[in-house]
């Protein structure tokens, strides 16, 4: 018996102590406690609509049902496809619960929902992807990438404030030379963070800005170069070339480099951020995303697609307007946010 139905093409195309010493007694930092709180707490706030949006309808589905039946599994999957989780994410997601159902590991629907739990946290708990580090005295050389307006350069900015704030010395590039905005953009960051930006005139060689960048910033014993990057061009395949040439141009000038490919998706665009890190991922193995303007959408099941489909570990999420609303992804909070 199938389990799920099949969508219409359309759907599918859319995108100790040591024995002689006693332990020692550890006083709980209340501060560093209630900082955590405060910050699971934006989080949940900013993760509203999607828990709206899964969670609430999860339980009105399960609400006084007896068993697990194939018209609760078919109105299941409606309600994770609709939640932008995604056609190959949600189709792995009822064949666990199928497996389970099966086996007679699962027949409370009540339990259901762990289950969906426990199971997405298994695809968002994906390892750091491995990537070259610096050399002696070189800096680390991190390429943004995506799309126009999914917030590169406010990503950047946040991500330059949190470097600033481990001491480290960093550079900016404006490597987007196509739109003045972005150029003075980028620069109002580094003043606000106190890092450095190398720019040229609107029009020039993103890709010489880039080596004019990590020569300086070689010789300056920088710790961090940030490079922002144009997000259109008159095509999609003009965009790609450009920021290919922009990456042989910085391994040429550090081997090695770029140390990290960051990929900022805009989680608003639902399953269209799934296309985009796919065509992204195949031109240059992004080792990152960053998934921003969580807080306010309704789709942030794709950030669940977008593990379980690519496997790419998610390393930031933007959950608001405040220069600490860029914070680390953390899978179990994530979940629990959205769940719980």
């Amino acid at each position: 018996m199938a389990f799920f139905k099949k969508k219409k093409e359309k759907e599918q195309e859319d995108n100790s102590a040591t024995p002689d010493k006693a332990p020692v007694q550890t006083i709980p930092d209340s501060n560093a406690s209630n900082q955590e709180k405060g910050l699971f707490r934006r989080l949940r706030q900013g993760l509203s609509k999607t828990r709206s949006s899964l969670t609430g309808r999860l339980d009105r589905l399960f609400l006084g049902k007896k068993e697990i039946t194939e018209e609760l599994l078919d109105d299941l999957e409606e309600i994770l496809f609709t939640s932008d989780i995604g056609v190959a994410t949600t189709q792995k997601l009822i064949d666990s619960v199928q497996e389970k159902v099966a086996r007679k590991e699962l027949k409370d629907p009540e339990k259901l929902k762990t289950a969906l739990k426990e199971h997405m946290l298994s695809f968002l708990d994906v390892e750091a992807v491995e990537h070259p580090s610096p050399g002696p005295g070189e800096p680390l050389v991190i390429m943004v990438i995506g799309v126009n307006g999914v917030g590169k350069t406010t990503t950047i900015g946040k991500a330059a404030n949190r470097f600033r704030s481990e001491g480290k010395e960093v550079l900016l590039v404006a490597a987007d030379t196509f739109r003045a905005a972005a150029v003075e953009q980028l620069t109002i960051w580094g003043e606000r963070v106190g890092a450095t930006v190398i720019k040229q005139d609107t029009g020039s060689d993103p890709s010489a800005v880039a080596f004019d960048a990590l020569t300086a910033a070689v010789a300056r014993k920088v710790d961090v170069v940030l490079i922002d990057t144009a997000g259109r061009l008159h095509t999609k395949i003009n965009l790609m070339e450009e920021l290919q040439k922009i990456h042989r141009v910085i391994g040429r000038k550090l081997p090695g480099a770029p140390h990290e490919v960051w990929l900022i998706l805009d989680s608003t665009t639902g399953q269209n951020a799934i296309a985009q890190a796919k065509t992204f991922n195949e031109r240059f193995g992004v080792s990152s995303i960053i998934l921003t303007k969580l807080d306010g959408t309704a789709k942030g099941g794709i950030v669940v697609g977008i593990s379980g489909e690519l496997g790419i570990p998610i390393k930031f999420i933007g959950i608001g307007e405040k220069m600490d609303d860029l914070r680390p992804f953390n899978a179990a909070d994530f979940v629990q946010a959205i769940f719980d």
